[in-house]
This record gives C-alpha cells, structure tokens and sequence, in this order.
C-alpha cells in the first residue's frame, strides 16, 4: 500500500516513529496525481514544486527533534475559492481565471502553523453555485468510483482528490450542501461546522449567513484532526467566536438520543439510498441507542427558503466583480456601464448569472423586501421547530443526499438540481453542525452517505457516533 492511501491518523504515527518521511509522502501522492489526474481533473492548479519543498523543510524539522505540528506532513487539498497567498485562486470562474491573492485564508494560516502539505488548489462549481461539479468554467470533475458520474458540488474537487487519493485531506466549502452531498457521492467523510466555528476570512463569499469552510477525510477521526487545526476565533471574523466541544471521552452509544425524521424518508429518497440508511440506523438500534421517530414539518419550504435568501446575497456579493479593480475586464466596451455588462456577461457562466438575475429581482421588486422577511419568519420557525427536536434527540439521522450519483450531463433542470441538496439545506439554514459518513454502495459501485445533525457546536458529538459507526459496522 502507497503511503497517500493511508489515513492522516495512521501517516501522522508513521512519521512521528520516523518509519517513513514527509518527502515519501508527497512523493507517492504526486505520482498518484500524474497517474489519475488526467482523467479524474480534481484540480485546477497543482503547487508541485512548493510541496516538494515545504516536504523537506518538515522532514528537517522532524530529523532535528523540533516541535511538530498536528497535521504535520499530510497532503492536503484546498477548494479554489479559498485564498492562497501567490497562488492562483480562480473560484473556477473566467471573472478570476488569472486573480493571484497577496495573502491568505485564515484556514490556511492555520493548516501552515500546522505543518500540512498544500498539493494543489480542487476544482469546484463556479463560485460555488451547483451541485454536481459541472459549472467550473475550466473542467468537469469525475467521480472515481465511476467516471461517468459526477462526484457532486459544489467542493466536488475535493471530495475526488481525496476519494482517489490524490490527497490525504481536503478543505471545501459548503453555503448549502457543498461538502457533505460530494462527500456522500464520493464515499468520503465530509463536515459542515457549527456556523462560527471557522473563520471565513479569505473564502469568496457566495451567501455570507450561510458559508461555512468544512473538512473531508477518509475517516472520521481524521475529519475530527482538522475541523480542531481550522476551528477558533479570529478577529478578522466577527462571526467566529471561541467554544469548546463537548468531551465525550465517555461516550456512550446505549446513552444516545437518535431522532429519525420520517419527512426524509419520503419517495423522493432513492431505494437503494433509504435501504442504506435505514441499515446505519438499525445498526445503532441493535448497539443500544434510543431510537426514535420525529416529525420536521413545512420541508417543503427548504428550498424557497435557502434560495430566497442565498440568491439575494449572491446578487450582493457578485456585485464586486465589474472589471474596476481585479479580475477580469472586457476588451471591448463604449462607456462605463457597457464595460460593466460586457465584463459580467463574459466573466460568469450561466448558473451564475441566473442566480445573479434572480437575487436582482427578489431584492429590487416592489415586493422584495416581502420575499426576504417571509423567507427569515419561516426560518425561525424552523429554528423553534428544531430546538424542540433536539430536547428529547441528541441527534438526528438522515440521508444525505435523495439520490446516489448522477451521469455526468444526466441533470440539466436547474430546479432538478437545485432540490438535490433538500436533505442537506436544515443545517445550513440553521446553522448547526452536520457530518456525511460513508454507509453503504449502490448500483454502478456508487457511495452512498447518512447524515448525522447535531446542535451548535456539538461536533464532537457528531465524531464520536461517526467513529463508532466506523469501528463497529464493519
């Protein structure tokens, strides 16, 4: 077995005993990438040479008894809408085809404090808007389970670099589902944090009240590893702020509240989905968990909700890219607000654009105000609605996605692809922690991937079931 197909865990041990070095590491994960790359296109932009060197700067650390970092050493793969000092960051868009950022993330910050092992910027959905890896302005990513999938959106890169192991771990982003539906497609690990759980200094905003920058790992334990290296509060955001876990070092499975919300169960879930995940949730019954059933009503206004709201802050946020100060600006224009339209018109793809339009219209119309203030009334109904669940359940368990992994091109209704995240849009909305764990395969070898919800900040929660689920399924 190569050293990039292990756990970060399992490296991480290897290094610290010195049985094998940072530079072997790499080493493997790169011919990894030169071996599967050309077909699987995980990555917009590889930082090769910087691996290389950063490789021999630990294992000298290392050799000279110098103190380590957590994830010292570990391949590490980041979604190319988080900034990179010197190193193209494009959100897969033409808008930023050349935009090299001056500083970076504090996410990556914090995985250089670490000694981790950037390989390469992971493509994604063009500034994060889809669900199936589709809308990059430069390649479409594969699912390397099967290459005629999809591997999911919008971190649809990373899930992939790591699923192929051309990555030990990755960062992605998910606004409403975008690292746990890729990570279920993929058959990975992948979390969305508590919502001020990690900073988004440095992330290109899509719906700034719903981005949350997340983990994917082949494991729990190592989803766990890095969500505590990128956690924390930074002043640069003022919505993070400092929290501890719960310890559950005594975690009891016989102890835990498992709710199962009957509404995700519907027959828009796909069979061999439901068959999956109805299988995880006897396995916890059969290990002496408290199942029970529960109710989330209004399910159906998910959608409205999440889109409402997210395409009036798109519309927002986008407004930046005009051709003024960065990014791209068109060649040919007559006057000021020509070079506006010419620049957006050639900048964005179509599934921006259409979001761009629609959050135009729902924040300018005469009734616009009303659509945001209906939309925010009916999400805190829901928070209430979910506040009561989670006093009788510690946590809930759904499907993550409505469906295993579709043909690449199989879905072009947007409305289609827009309800491919309704598992995944209650956490998002609001604002509370919930992790994908590999469950099960389907037809055509595909992943399938259960959802695990908690309340804020009880990630560690979230782990423990995950990790023992890992350990005792088998």
């Amino acid at each position: 077995m190569k050293l990039n197909e292990l756990t970060a865990t399992k490296l991480i041990e290897l290094l610290k005993n010195k049985k094998c070095s940072a530079l072997e590491i790499i080493e493997d994960t790169f011919d990894e990438i030169e071996k599967k790359e050309p077909e699987i296109e995980a990555f917009i932009t590889l930082t090769k040479e910087a691996a290389f060197e950063n490789a021999k700067r630990v294992d000298k650390k290392i050799a000279s008894g110098e103190k380590l970092g957590s994830l010292t050493g570990i391949p590490i793969a980041v979604k190319d809408n988080i900034c990179t000092k010197d190193v193209r960051t494009t959100a897969a868009s033409n808008m930023l085809e050349n935009f090299v950022p001056t500083y970076n993330a504090t996410v990556v910050e914090k995985l250089n404090a670490a000694d981790a092992i950037m390989v390469g910027k992971a493509n994604l959905d063009e500034f994060a808007m889809g669900s199936s890896c589709e809308t990059s302005a430069f390649k479409r990513t594969k699912n390397p389970h099967n290459i005629e999938y999809v591997p999911g959106g919008s971190s649809g890169g990373s899930a992939a670099a790591v699923a192929a192991n051309e990555s030990v771990l990755a960062l992605g982003s998910d606004t409403g589902g975008s690292v746990r539906l890729p990570a279920s497609f993929c058959g990975v690990v992948g979390l969305r944090p508590t919502y001020g759980a990690v900073s988004r200094y440095g992330l290109l905003p899509l719906a700034s009240s719903f981005d949350q920058i997340g983990p994917f790992g082949k494991t729990v334990a190592d989803v766990e590893l890095l969500f505590n290296v990128i956690s924390g509060k930074d002043l640069k955001d003022s919505t993070t702020m400092n929290f501890k876990t719960k310890n559950n070092s005594d975690f009891d499975v016989k102890s835990l509240k498992i709710g199962v919300p009957e509404e995700y169960f519907g027959d828009f879930i796909e069979e061999e989905v439901k068959k999956s995940v109805l299988k995880m949730i006897e396995f916890f019954k059969h290990s002496g968990a408290q199942i029970k059933k529960v109710n989330v009503p209004h399910m159906e206004y998910m959608l409205p909700i999440y889109y409402v709201i997210l395409t009036i802050e798109a519309a927002s946020n986008l407004a930046r890219y005009d051709g003024m100060c960065f990014g791209l600006r068109a060649k040919e224009f007559k006057d000021l607000e020509e070079m506006y339209a010419n620049t957006r018109e050639e900048g964005f793809g179509d599934e921006v654009k259409r979001r761009i339009i629609l959050g135009t219209f729902l924040s300018s119309s005469e009734s616009g105000s009303a659509y945001m203030q209906r939309a925010i009334a009916a999400k805190n109904e829901l928070l209430r609605i979910y506040n009561e669940l989670f006093e009788s359940c510690d946590i809930l368990i759904t499907p993550t996605g409505s469906a295993q992994a579709f043909r690449l091109g199989e879905v072009c209704d947007p409305i289609k692809m827009y309800a491919m995240d309704l598992c995944t849009l209650a956490p998002s909305i609001l604002g509370i922690p919930a992790i994908s764990v590999p469950c099960g395969k389907g037809q055509n070898n595909l992943p399938i991937g259960t959802q695990l919800i908690g309340q804020r900040y009880c990630e560690q929660l979230l782990f423990e079931a995950g990790k023992f689920f890992e350990k005792n399924s088998l």
